[in-house]
C-alpha cells in the first residue's frame, strides 16, 4: 500500500498485521480519489476508523488542510503515526484514540469538509454512524461522505433528506458510496 499521489506520492504505509484491519487497496483508493478530487484542495478531512490512515494521509498528500483521524485500536494508532511521520504530514495531522460508536459525540461543534468511512463489515455501524455525522453537524453543507462497505451490506443503503447521493460504484466485494450534504 503507498500514497497514490500529491507531495506523498509513492510513499509506502505501513498496515497492521492480522485481519484486525482492512486496508483499502491502491485500485479502491485511486478510484475513491478520481470521484472526489474537486472536493480536496485545503479540505478538512475526518477519517473514521481509520485503520493505517491512508485515506486521511491520501488527501493530505493532495493539497488538504488538516486530518482528524479516529481509531479504537491502539496498534493502529500507532501506525497511523508512523506512517505520518513516515510521510512528513504529522503537522496536519490529530490522531485521536476511541471508538467511533462511542465517542464520536466528542467533536461536536467540529465541522469537515471530508468524512472517510470505513467501518467493520456487517456490523451494523453505517447508518448510525451518518446519523450522528448529520445530527452533530460534522458535516459541512456541501460537504461529502465517503463510505467503504461490503456490497451486501443492508446497512449501506443511505437515505436522508440531507444527504445527495453524488456516486456509488463496486470494485469486487468492496462498495463505495459518496454522498454530499445538501442542508
Amino acid at each position: 500500500m503507498r500514497v497514490i499521489s500529491g507531495k506523498a506520492r509513492g510513499t509506502k504505509l505501513m498496515t497492521i498485521e492480522g485481519t484486525a484491519t482492512r486496508p483499502t487497496t491502491d485500485r479502491v483508493k485511486e478510484a475513491i480519489f478520481s470521484m472526489v478530487q474537486q472536493h480536496l484542495y485545503e479540505a478538512e478531512g475526518l477519517d473514521l476508523f481509520a485503520g493505517s490512515g491512508a485515506l486521511g494521509i491520501e488527501l493530505l498528500s493532495r493539497g488538504g488542510s488538516a486530518v482528524s483521524f479516529i481509531e479504537s485500536s491502539a496498534k493502529a494508532v500507532q501506525c497511523i503515526r508512523d506512517n505520518m511521520q513516515k510521510t512528513h504530514l504529522e503537522a496536519q495531522g490529530e490522531i485521536l484514540q476511541m471508538t467511533v460508536e462511542r465517542d464520536l459525540t466528542m467533536l461536536k461543534g467540529r465541522s469537515f469538509d471530508i468524512v472517510f468511512m470505513d467501518p467493520p463489515y456487517h456490523k451494523g455501524m453505517i447508518k448510525s454512524t451518518i446519523e450522528t455525522i448529520l445530527r452533530y453537524e460534522l458535516l459541512r453543507i456541501n460537504g461529502i461522505i465517503v463510505l467503504e462497505h461490503h456490497v451486501d451490506d443492508k446497512d449501506s443503503e443511505i437515505v436522508s433528506d440531507a444527504l445527495e447521493v453524488l456516486t456509488q460504484k463496486r470494485y469486487g466485494i468492496t462498495g463505495v458510496g459518496v454522498y454530499r450534504r445538501i442542508e
